[in-house]
């Protein structure tokens, strides 16, 4: 008798688990359902206008032939429906046929928009009504302009591209080390290190994708310490004759999420003069400095900017300054005349994101205000004194962990925030926690820390506006 009810027992679950099952199943198909019946996804509308465009077609049609089609047709309905309800009563002929043109309607639907998933190359557990939803939210995020270079501006575009597909990187070209440089020296292009870390950033393609653009060769003669993405650009660079054109054939392979603008098409050589007045010439030199430096140059002394980085500052919704390496990544943009005048006209929101860490040999000593006063010294040298930015996000003060007493072991000091000074001065500052919630091995800005800052000021722009 126990046996005999424990079996019972067994069976009444599994009829509950598989009615809840079936329960779930049809409540999320539902949900989804409605979901498609939701504002903002631009389908409906053009499936109505097509279901009216198809039926205006078949009245003209049908008045074209002397309206000999609809009495056919209506007579073809009336004889088929005459012949079905001599063997079935209405009453169960009706929902019976009801039933199957509603299970072919959903059946014809579901195989249409699997068809457009498969097109869009969405992942495979991805609802295609998630990913429109998706791509609409991006689509209508602002239009965002980020300025700076090396690994700090590819973990921002990294966050970014969560909020946004309207975004436009302006990246440096005056790295002269590594692989870039021997390509540069070599080949004689532009430096394309830092574009491919963007790319790369910003792109929407599989990971295998990504993985094979980012790779770097370990061995071979001639191949080793350089990656595949920089001697992609380096090829497409000289098979169509401008970086420009390469940065734009390599967004399509990798489904760029916005775009990669270099701050300039000319060959850019960086020089830094140091406190003591020697001068030293190179980006990767003057990243090595051990002296502090007084201010930066290039060779060509103005060198032009392209008309698309000029065009993506005067569209801003919000311009976002660094993060990055001062004087090799930040200033080197601001050494472009042209994109300085842009910026100072743009009526967009200016925020400067400083570093977490100073850089032995470049920013040793420096807090916040000390990168800015760099940044409003090396403005006036060019005869700038107005301020290209009033708002600065920093980071919070770090807690004491293994990790900062190795950094400081290492020359490296947190960049802290004198934010009385800073607000004295005339600028907003906002403090977050940017390094995120999870141990890492390294001190970087979070992507996802920092954007989600980023976008919490520019929510509280628009609301004060």
């Amino acid at each position: 008798m126990k046996k005999r009810r424990q079996r019972q027992l067994k069976k009444s679950n599994l009829r509950k688990s598989i009615f809840a099952g079936l329960s779930f199943h049809f409540y999320s198909r539902f949900k989804r359902a409605i979901r498609w019946l939701l504002p903002g996804l631009v389908v409906k509308r053009w499936m109505i206008t097509s279901g009216l465009g198809l039926l205006i077609a078949l009245i003209g049609a049908s008045i074209w032939a002397d309206l000999r089609p609809i009495y056919w047709v209506v007579e073809i309905l009336f004889w088929f429906l005459g012949f079905i309800t001599t063997f079935l009563p209405r009453t169960i002929t009706g929902p019976i046929v009801f039933l199957i043109g509603t299970s072919l309607l959903i059946w014809g639907q579901g195989r249409s928009f699997e068809s457009i998933k498969q097109a869009l190359g969405t992942k495979k557990d991805t609802f295609l009504v998630d990913a429109l939803r998706a791509k609409q939210k991006l689509n209508r995020g602002p239009n965002i302009v980020a300025i700076g270079g090396g690994t700090g501006l590819s973990s921002l575009l990294k966050g970014l591209k969560r909020y946004s597909s309207r975004i436009t990187a302006i990246v440096t070209v005056a790295d002269d080390g590594g692989s870039s440089g021997v390509l540069r020296r070599e080949l004689g292009v532009q430096p394309p290190g830092d574009i491919r870390n963007c790319l790369a950033a910003l792109a929407t393609e599989e990971p295998l994708i990504k993985g094979l653009f980012q790779y770097r060769f370990s061995s071979g003669s001639g191949l080793e310490g350089h990656s595949f993405g920089n001697l992609f650009l380096s090829a497409l660079t000289a098979i169509t004759g401008s970086l420009e054109t390469a940065i734009t054939a390599s967004s399509r392979v990798l489904a760029v999420q916005g775009q990669v603008v270099p701050a300039t098409n000319v060959d850019v050589r960086l020089w830094a003069e140091l406190e003591n007045g020697d001068r030293i010439n190179g980006e990767s030199a003057i990243g090595k400095a051990r002296l502090p430096i007084v201010r930066i140059g290039c060779y060509p002394p103005q060198p032009p900017a392209l008309p698309r980085a000029l065009e993506a500052i005067r569209n801003a919704e919000i311009i976002l300054i660094g993060p990055g390496s001062l004087y090799t990544s930040i200033l080197p943009n601001l050494l472009v005349p042209e994109l300085v005048n842009a910026i100072e006209k743009s009526k967009a929101p200016k925020l400067y994101i400083c570093n977490l860490m100073t850089q032995p040999g470049e920013t040793d000593g420096l807090d916040v205000s000390g990168h800015v006063r760099a940044i409003e010294a090396q403005l006036a040298s060019r005869g700038i004194t107005k301020k290209i930015f009033t708002s600065i996000l920093a980071q919070d003060e770090l807690a004491p962990s293994p990790l900062l007493e190795y950094y400081k072991s290492q020359g490296a000091e947190p960049v802290t925030c004198n934010k009385k000074d800073l607000i004295g001065r005339g600028y907003k500052v906002y403090q977050a926690s940017l390094q995120g919630s999870k141990a890492t091995p390294t001190f970087r800005h979070d992507p996802r820390s920092l954007a989600l800052a980023i976008m919490r000021f520019y929510r509280r722009y628009k609301r004060e506006k």
